[in-house]
């Protein structure tokens, strides 16, 4: 089964058991629509499963509620985990997006065919996200703009992007 990362979950929340989650995705809404997520340890390839009984945002904060994580200690177990979906709880993309686990390790090239590195991070910074380009000595930031990033090939993991002056 594939899996698809939605979110990190950052803390215990309130005393009935609840986890705050940072999203790592742009669509806040599909939370509302999930009945089941995987919880996987950072050190691990395998999640466990869990239906979702509720879900809440309180001051641009996501909290959800796990069936069977009815205290504090329950949920602090699970900080630092990552929460999954499995590809029939994906949601839909639109032209030109695509999952963020989808360009890691992509190899990134100019429209010259010069490797410049392989991206390992993506950034949302609110106005757009920002490639973090792993290169031999060091990184290079790359904003996710149309007029920057020129063709991604996910089945082929390669990008190629056009260098605006000062890049």
């Amino acid at each position: 089964m594939i899996f698809y990362t939605i979110g990190e979950i950052a803390s215990a929340y309130g005393v009935k058991g609840e986890i705050k989650v940072i999203p790592l995705t742009s669509k806040l809404d599909r939370f509302y629509k999930l009945n089941k997520i995987w919880i996987f340890n950072n050190n691990s390839s395998e999640g466990k499963e869990f239906f979702v009984e509720n879900v809440r945002f309180i001051s641009n904060k996501l909290l959800l509620k796990l069936k069977d994580v009815n205290d504090r200690n329950a949920a602090e177990v699970f900080k630092g985990n990552l929460i999954k979906v499995d590809e029939k709880n994906v949601i839909e993309l639109e032209e030109n997006e695509y999952f963020i686990s989808d360009l890691i390790n992509m190899k990134v090239y100019t429209e010259d065919g010069i490797l410049i590195g392989t991206l390992i991070n993506v950034i949302s910074t609110g106005a757009n996200d920002v490639y973090v380009v792993k290169q031999e000595n060091g990184e290079k930031l790359l904003p996710a703009i149309k007029d920057v990033i020129k063709k991604v090939d996910v089945d082929s993991k390669v990008m190629i992007v056009h260098l605006l002056e000062g890049l």
